[in-house]
């Protein structure tokens, strides 16, 4: 079993990291009248969820951590509120956004049962 030595080596934040570079490559195909839109908005959720990630487990009390896990989870909520937002719109295709989609779901589940682990 791998060690834990940081926050990097979190399944979970490698994820949100993929997720987040994901998401900075789609929308570099978005508009640019868009930059300053959906496509700040995308990045600015998608870059939160590892971020967040890492903060908590830098806080070192399980409280802290937990807290930092459920804003990481609300910034997931966020991110696919927008890229579905941005499929119904136009700015991109059902396609596009279907791969990140299907990781925010995967995300969501990791975080939710860290957070329950963490709480026992």
């Amino acid at each position: 079993m791998l060690e834990i030595r940081d926050f990097k080596d979190l399944k979970i934040w490698q994820k949100g990291m993929e997720i987040a570079e994901r998401c900075y490559f789609l929308t570099k195909l978005f508009p640019k009248d868009e930059l300053y839109g959906m496509v700040q908005q995308i990045r600015r959720s998608a870059a939160s969820i590892p971020a967040n990630i890492a903060e908590g487990y830098g806080r070192r009390t399980t409280p802290e951590y937990i807290r930092f896990l459920n804003i990481a989870q609300g910034s997931l909520n966020e991110l696919e509120t927008h890229l579905i937002l941005s499929e119904r719109v136009n700015l991109c295709k059902q396609a596009d956004i279907e791969l990140i989609v299907s990781l925010l779901r995967e995300e969501s589940r990791m975080i939710i049962a860290l957070i329950k682990k963490l709480e026992q």
